[in-house]
């Protein structure tokens, strides 16, 4: 399709640039002009795309489709599957500009975060090429017995907006390497970005009904998540986004028995101990803070300062700041926040922890479609920046005594995907990260970093399971061993009597 495409049912003098169409057995199902819906582009409003809405209709008739195809798909040589994943991987970068485009219209991406997103799907679908002999081992432990691993059947992939390309293909790839057909569902505000990253894996190769995707109208999300979790050829969830939804989709998913991998909200810590390089802190926390404008699980929203450094790191995380903000009405290179309400919604979480004694430091002005980067001192319990999920391009400094009060307060947060702790002292920085209950940690890094070949995921309120590495084959495969018994003689005695 072409950008300036414009659907049939457009009313008079009416444009948008992108259709989405649903895809299920291979086929390419156009929007109903009667129920399809808009996505607009966060800032101007203008509308972005019309997007096929699926019901629960179209949710059962894409598990179905996956349920057909699954018998043939895990047949094929595993090294098959990996090889078309591969080609895929080579497809999403070759036209990794279709996307930028796409992706900067509908969620206002920067374009450098949209062409990392590619760059790390890529090299997620390459990955799988690691799995290849851990699914093929059938070693025992057990002398006499086979242990393997088969897929499971149907995988759910439920992606958001937020990385759209990586985590969409994430939602995908080691399912589809592990010999599971799949159904990807699409958000709703990204539904052109994530149809691209489907339909150019399933033209990389793929058979008919091995990768379906499906979209639905915001009004319809829990109708057709229910349809299809409660499908009986729908055997493995996987879901990334924030905690509140994730918890619904676990409820739903316990009454089916159907194990989940949850991927859910962070709240990233970065702990910055008393002999630690302060200039390179700031400039990890920065990154961490303010890339995509803060609309990363990774980003770091909480930074433990020991005393003795808090002031000169307040002032150096001031200037990295000051460095990334964008003129009034002009975009800002870290892209803009997914709504006007999400910038309201974060500009209140400033406002809140100031009337409670916090210091704003620099930034926070609503601008362009997105927040100038904010840094505030002082940030203490009680406040909704403490606790909560901002989202958005704010880090809060919390003051500490010393190491141990600095691990209390690292734990002291609903949340567990990633932390960071800065320190000359490296053996001293693993020792507390050894303590911090978090699922991801880094010794002078960024809170916001990816290897595909490492298990990734989080702890208590941040969810369960692990993408990545070869922890996914567990998440998406069934365990079978087979004990081998030995045969009776004809007379009636085993051949080891």
């Amino acid at each position: 399709m072409s950008r300036r495409e414009t659907a049939a049912f457009s009313e008079p003098g009416e444009e948008h640039l992108y259709e989405t169409r649903l895809i299920i057995a291979g086929r390419r199902i156009a929007p109903d002009p009667l129920v399809a819906f808009e996505r607009r582009d966060p800032v101007s409003d203008a509308v972005v795309t019309r997007a096929a809405a699926g019901r629960a209709a179209e949710a059962r008739a894409a598990a179905v489709a996956a349920a057909s195809a699954f018998a043939d798909w895990a047949a094929t040589p595993v090294r098959d599957r990996i090889g078309l994943l591969r080609n895929a991987a080579d497809a999403l970068e070759t036209h990794a500009a279709e996307v930028v485009e796409i992706a900067c219209a509908e969620v206002g991406s920067s374009p450098d975060w949209v062409r990392f997103n590619v760059e790390l799907a890529a090299a997620m679908l390459r990955q799988t090429s690691d799995l290849a002999d851990f699914l093929d081992n059938t070693e025992s432990p057990v002398e006499g017995h086979i242990l393997c691993r088969r897929p499971a059947g149907v995988v759910l992939g439920i992606a958001p907006w937020n990385a759209a390309v990586t985590l969409a293909a994430r939602a995908v790839a080691a399912p589809l390497a592990c010999g599971n057909t799949v159904v990807l569902k699409g958000s709703e505000l990204c539904p052109k970005t994530h149809e691209w990253v489907a339909d150019t894996i399933c033209n990389a190769g793929l058979p008919d009904g091995v990768l379906n995707y499906i979209t639905n109208a915001p009004d319809h999300a829990e109708e057709v998540v229910d349809a299809l979790i409660a499908h009986p050829a729908v055997r493995r969830v996987n879901f990334t986004g924030s905690t509140r939804v994730g918890r619904e989709i676990a409820v739903s998913a316990a009454k089916h028995l159907k194990p989940c991998l949850l991927e859910l909200s962070g709240k990233g810590t970065a702990v910055v101990l008393a002999d630690a390089d302060i200039d390179l802190a700031a400039r990890a926390i920065a990154h961490g803070s303010f890339f995509n404008q803060g609309q990363i699980c990774m980003s770091t929203e909480r930074v433990i300062a020991d005393t003795s450094v808090a002031d000169a790191l307040v002032a150096r995380l001031a200037q990295e700041a000051e460095a990334l903000r964008f003129a009034p009405g002009q975009a800002s290179p870290l892209g803009a926040l997914i709504s006007p309400a999400a910038a309201v919604r974060v500009r209140a979480m400033i406002d809140d922890a100031v009337s409670k004694g916090a210091v704003l430091v620099t930034g926070g002005e609503l601008s362009g479609g997105g927040l100038q980067p904010a840094v505030l001192d002082r940030v203490a319990p009680g406040m909704m920046l403490y606790d909560e999920e901002a989202f958005g391009p704010v880090t809060g400094v919390i003051r500490v005594a010393d190491a141990e009060e600095a691990l209390a307060i690292a734990n002291d947060t609903d949340f567990g995907l990633v932390a960071s702790v800065f320190s000359r002292n490296t053996d001293a920085a693993k020792d507390m990260l050894y303590q911090i209950e978090t699922g991801i940690g880094h010794v002078n890094g960024s809170t916001v970093y990816d290897d595909p070949r490492l298990p990734f995921g989080g702890v208590k309120a941040s969810g369960y399971g692990r993408f990545g590495g070869r922890d996914a084959v567990v998440e998406f495969t069934e365990c079978q061993w087979i004990a081998i018994h030995d045969q009776p003689s004809p007379e009636g005695k085993t051949n080891n009597q």
